[in-house]
């Protein structure tokens, strides 16, 4: 979407790594309010590292409980 695209340009050059994972974090929360929505895929292209760092943000672990 247009509004990401523009916060990302928005933000420096060396926070914007910071700023994508805040994006995906906050997307992930979004996701969980949806009725429906029992899980995500995560997939950080060359960056499978920060994978962690995501799930842990977004509170996925411990797992939810159903």
């Amino acid at each position: 979407p247009d509004e990401l695209i523009e916060r990302m340009k928005s933000v420096p050059k060396e926070r914007q790594a910071e700023e994508g994972i805040r994006i995906c974090v906050e997307t992930i929360q979004r996701l969980r309010e949806i009725p429906g929505v029992r899980g995500i895929h995560i997939m950080a292209i060359e960056w499978e590292e920060k994978v962690s760092e995501i799930v842990k943000a977004a509170g996925l672990l411990p797992r939810p409980q159903p």
